[in-house]
């Protein structure tokens, strides 16, 4: 059984979380002088942001959390608003949200790694094409490939299914295969779930999303021969992953905090693996350890 095979099954418990474009996380505080944490920002990171948060509250009855996805542009917003304590992102912070922040928060922002993450190209089963490179992808999302027998595929159109404006996986797409160049004429989903239930239903549709999203509803591309696992992402083989973060407008204290160095611990990390995306070291026993990410 191949590694994008055997998570699988594991992400299914994950894909009603991008059912809405905003999916919320609240546990009843439980204790009376609990602290409220509140992230809101990228789909991609929403199911295991709200893996983390289901855990940490069990062991930290001190702490509710709750957390909204909507897309990592909207998450930014609202740290810069002050509407939130942890903005989770798919995508560094732009120079203008760091303009934006420094001149409401006197700072850049302090960003933490917490995460890696594959970009995943999805097909429908039916579709024979099960590998692309990557000129060839970005010609299929540009529009100047129409057709899918031109890649060798069954002579129908192409349909393309993008993610939504605030989507920091639409920018990294955009700038890793689309070189900056604009989309082809393609159907908008708000959540990575949306673009995989359109796929699944549409023999002739192409997405993309986050590894963890990926299902036996969908198939998941070979780019430039290189299957979007664990292990590819790890050595740098899969040619579009990136990593996953997590920012807060001020230095982090207290709750917030203590929450960030869980999230980077050994236990916090054990939850993303356990969730379907890949951690920042791997597992005891698996090679060598990455260093920590500074915040």
């Amino acid at each position: 059984m191949s590694g994008a095979t055997s998570r699988r099954g594991s992400h299914r418990a994950f894909r009603c979380a991008g059912l809405v474009a905003l999916v919320l996380v609240l546990a009843p505080p439980l204790h009376p002088q609990a602290e409220t944490l509140r992230i809101r920002g990228s789909d991609t990171l929403l199911p295991l942001v709200r893996a983390w948060a289901t855990e940490y509250m069990a062991s930290h009855p001190r702490v509710a959390i709750r957390a909204e996805g909507g897309g990592s542009g909207r998450g930014l917003r609202a740290l810069i608003e002050g509407d939130i304590d942890i903005a989770s992102s798919s995508r560094p912070m732009e120079p203008e949200e760091a303009r934006r922040i420094l001149e409401r928060h006197g700072s850049l922002g302090y960003s933490t790694l917490v995460a890696r993450d594959a970009l995943s190209v999805y097909v429908h089963p039916d579709n024979p094409i099960r590998s692309l490179d990557l000129e060839s992808l970005g010609r299929v999302f540009r529009g100047e490939i129409e057709r899918w027998s031109v890649l060798g595929g069954a002579d129908v159109e192409i349909r393309l299914v993008q993610r939504n404006a605030a989507s920091g996986t639409r920018s990294f797409f955009a700038e890793r295969v689309l070189r900056g160049q604009g989309h082809g004429r393609a159907q908008t989903a708000v959540t990575t779930a949306e673009v995989v239930r359109r796929v699944a239903r549409d023999p002739g549709a192409i997405g993309y999303g986050g590894l963890a999203a990926a299902d036996d509803s969908v198939v998941a591309l070979r780019i430039e021969g290189v299957e979007p696992t664990e292990e590819n992402v790890r050595d740098g083989s899969y040619p579009i992953s990136r990593y996953l973060y997590l920012y807060t407008a001020e230095p982090p204290r207290g709750a917030v905090q203590e929450f960030l160095a869980w999230v980077v611990s050994d236990d916090g990390q054990a939850v993303v693996r356990r969730s379907g995306y890949v951690a920042l070291r791997p597992a005891t026993g698996q090679g060598r350890e990455e260093p920590s990410p500074g915040e």
